[in-house]
């Protein structure tokens, strides 16, 4: 299959090209920030691309815990509302995510922090977020140097490096610089190979209804596959999770009503009887005639895996979007449901 890049006006393929380098440049914004207070749990608020990364620390300070490099475990609790959680008051901080700095939820969440006199820090590019920190003397984050069509989504490197970085400057977790700047190295190394099998499997899933699936520890990852999918290639994409699928969700393709590809993202460390699930389900499926795609993840750290998993969404995604003679950047639907619910 040819792929037609020139309707790639803002150039996503470069932004993909050089996720591997925003780890670095993420630390680098967040290295100012001072966190003197004990907390016991931290609150992410955030909406879309800004509440990606919240999904990602959970599953990486869950993964410090059970190495021993955190005494206490930090829980880790997401908003994704016009209100705080109940949790957000009780020796939580509050981190608020807003690439653009003017997403109406985040702010309303945000200022209920404010009005309560909760500890804080803002994560932006600006906006109102930022005026808002500067007028409440909280500390800010400021990402820059941004190209005005950069989309949230594709921020995931920059906002999770600059909550470790946070995280670390305030001693909440050990100083992981180091491992997560040599995944990075590594994960830059295999880019293009990286991009072919995104290719391939664009064109294994063209014209279907993709369906991702994970194990229960990487769940967050099947979401985010799903939501590149829908932001890149503009079209439907559904997600969920072993062994959860099997006890409902499953059942449902005794009759399904689309035609349906099944990508199944699966951990080589799962539990022996998760792992296989996989295999089961996948010939349930094909025996009903639908696709189905077994992705075994990488070995090595944590965060290679994790990130070389979503790096193989990226791509697949970007080039489903050409595949379907769609530009994988612009929004159009998001921005005008924004201007119809003011």
């Amino acid at each position: 299959m040819k792929f037609d890049t020139s309707i790639d006006k803002a150039n996503v393929r470069k932004v993909i090209l050089e996720e591997a380098d925003q780890f670095e440049k993420g630390f680098e914004f967040a290295k100012e920030i001072k966190i003197n207070d004990k907390f016991e749990s931290i609150t992410i608020s955030g909406m879309g691309g800004s509440a990606l990364p919240g999904n990602i620390v959970r599953i990486f300070l869950g993964d410090l815990f059970e190495r021993g490099q955190k005494k206490n475990k930090l829980a880790v609790y997401h908003n994704r509302f016009y209100a705080l959680p109940k949790e957000a008051y009780d020796k939580s901080l509050n981190i608020i995510c807003s690439f653009s700095g003017n997403t109406e939820e985040t702010l309303e969440s945000f200022q209920e922090a404010i009005d309560n006199n909760l500890p804080c820090v803002g994560i932006s590019a600006g906006g109102k977020l930022e005026e808002m920190c500067k007028e409440n003397n909280i500390q800010h984050v400021k990402f820059s140097g941004f190209d005005k069509n950069f989309q949230p989504r594709m921020a995931t490197g920059y906002f999770f490096a600059a909550i470790f970085q946070i995280l670390m400057n305030g001693k909440l977790i050990d100083d992981c610089t180091e491992e997560v700047l040599k995944m990075s190295v590594k994960l830059k190394k295999e880019t293009l190979e990286m991009e072919e099998r995104g290719k391939e499997l664009a064109e294994k899933i063209k014209g279907k209804t993709p369906i991702i699936y994970s194990s229960t520890k990487f769940k967050s990852l099947a979401m985010i596959w799903k939501i590149k999918i829908n932001e890149n290639a503009k079209t439907p994409c559904f997600w969920n999770f072993f062994p959860e699928l099997n006890h409902n969700e499953m059942v449902g393709f005794t009759n399904p009503q689309a035609d349906f590809s099944f990508i199944m993202l699966r951990d080589p460390n799962d539990h022996p009887q998760n792992k296989k699930r996989f295999d089961v389900m996948a010939e349930l499926m094909m025996k009903k005639g639908m696709n189905t795609e077994i992705i075994e993840m990488e070995e090595g750290s944590v965060f290679y895996k994790i990130f070389a998993t979503l790096y193989l969404g990226d791509w697949t995604s970007y080039y489903l979007a050409l595949a379907y003679g769609q530009d994988p950047n612009p929004v159009d639907m998001v921005e005008e449901f924004k201007t119809l619910v003011k």
